[in-house]
């Protein structure tokens, strides 16, 4: 219930300009010059920061005439700090995929080819966040943001369907990368009614950087080896299909904190390198 409060108030927090919801503009303040944590659209009328991953694009493509250390020190700095604890509890795309795995169906877990799929994200990243945008700046010298142009399914949901539903001129100008990204956002929509988060497990560059982190972020999932049987609860309650009693920062834990709940023994914790930190 606290992180279900906490994804909620994030998802607020992140898109309070609310008034856009509602003239279809998007917020143009200053505070659009700050990077939100979490996977957010900077085109979605209530937002008022920006998206890690959009400013990442736009630094890599201006790579020819300097190097923005802001947003590349921002996400060194979360993922040192949190890891994917920013992907479990601050990302209101991930709050919308875990409500979409509520709705009644069968569920597909522990498939070997998740084991593969988990890649694509570390892909998408390398090509589309940082080698695309990187060449359409040299070669062009007009950077394309290529994750959110012909990927990004949480841009799609928050800012393309709202911003055509408001505006009548976008309306009439729609074509084909529309309908891609809208059939791109139903696909991810389907599977996550019968796959836990598949978007953030096979999909999220910003996943894939926070990964990188997990297992020497300060905060982090503990395991106390006096307490811990091996018993397994704690892997049967994991929706990302990992052992958390021997790999408790796997890079694919988006610390829900489910193996916490779970554990009969409280072998598993939240806790900071400094002191122990429960949730």
């Amino acid at each position: 219930m606290v992180r279900r409060i906490i994804q909620a108030l994030t998802a607020l927090l992140y898109n309070i300009h609310l008034k856009g919801f509602v003239t279809g503009r998007i917020y143009q303040g200053k505070l659009k010059k700050v990077c939100v944590p979490g996977l957010n659209c900077y085109s979605c009328p209530g937002a008022v920061g920006s998206c890690p991953i959009g400013s990442l694009q736009s630094s890599i493509g201006a790579v020819k005439y300097k190097i923005s250390l802001y947003v590349a020190g921002l996400l060194i700095f979360v993922g040192a700090l949190f890891g994917r604890f920013i992907c479990g509890w601050m990302c209101p795309f991930g709050l919308v995929q875990e409500m979409l795995q509520k709705v009644p169906s069968p569920k597909l877990r522990k498939k070997p080819v998740f084991g593969v799929l988990k890649y694509g994200k570390y892909m998408i990243l390398a090509v589309f966040v940082l080698l695309l945008p990187a060449l359409s700046s040299l070669q062009k010298g007009v950077t394309i943001p290529a994750f959110c142009k012909y990927i990004c399914p949480a841009g799609t949901l928050e800012a393309g369907i709202p911003l055509v539903a408001l505006n009548e001129s976008l309306q009439h100008s729609i074509g084909w990368l529309y309908y891609w990204k809208m059939i791109l956002l139903a696909f991810v929509i389907m599977s996550a009614v019968i796959i836990y988060r598949p978007f953030c497990r096979f999909l999220c560059p910003l996943g894939a950087i926070y990964a990188l982190f997990n297992r020497i972020s300060l905060i982090g999932l503990r395991v106390d080896s006096s307490k811990c049987t091996r018993c397994g609860i704690c892997t049967s309650a994991c929706k990302v299909d990992i052992h958390p009693f021997d790999t408790p920062n796997n890079p694919e834990c988006v610390r829900c904190g489910d193996c916490i709940k779970a554990c009969p023994h409280r072998a598993l914790k939240f806790s900071s390198i400094y002191k122990d930190t429960p949730f």
